[in-house]
């Protein structure tokens, strides 16, 4: 049967919710996390790289990151573009150690963190419904070809709509907890 696969069809739905994860992992909730230096390029070399991949990122206290910089020459740069990030961090180097005090969030910063939260869920919502939209026009293909029967396809959309309507939730769940996060004092 071309074009339609269940297993398929869940395997990208839970790929645009793992996006989805991954993006509110990066937003700051007052309290430090590793996640949220991810994005950061750093300019080393003559190049763009991820932060990670040229220092270590730690968790010494629960208002503080420790980025540990592998190569010593690379330390302004990682500063720099910590501080250029548009976090709201203030880095401060000692040696090849950078100290990155999390200040706490403003009633104004936690709503409009609680805005873009909103975005990237509508951004997985929609991916889902794409994914949804394929997997239904598959099954319309199968019917008018005659390879599967009006009603097997009707059976099989149900399925879909259920892989759906689980996906989306498991994303409007994931949202609500991250916004109660971002709200905590």
């Amino acid at each position: 049967m071309s074009g339609y696969d269940l297993k398929d069809i869940e395997r990208r739905m839970n790929g645009a919710f793992e996006v989805f994860r991954d993006e509110l992992g990066g937003l700051r909730t007052g309290r430090a996390s590793t996640s949220l230096l991810e994005p950061i390029q750093v300019e080393v070399y003559g190049s763009m790289m991820p932060l990670n991949t040229v220092a270590s990122v730690s968790v010494p206290e629960p208002r503080m990151l420790s980025v540990q910089v592998w190569d010593q020459g690379n330390t302004k740069s990682v500063e720099k573009a910590i501080r250029d990030s548009g976090l709201g961090l203030n880095p401060m180097a000692e040696g090849t150690t950078i100290r990155v005090n999390i200040p706490p969030l403003t009633e104004d910063r936690r709503k409009d963190l609680i805005k873009v939260a909103g975005k990237y869920a509508e951004q997985a919502r929609v991916s889902i419904r794409n994914v949804r939209r394929d997997g239904m026009e598959a099954l319309k293909r199968l019917e008018k070809d005659n390879e599967i029967s009006e009603d097997e396809r009707k059976k099989r959309e149900k399925d879909v709509q259920k892989k759906t309507d689980d996906a989306v939730g498991r994303v409007d769940d994931l949202l609500q907890t991250k916004e109660q996060e971002i709200m905590q004092v």
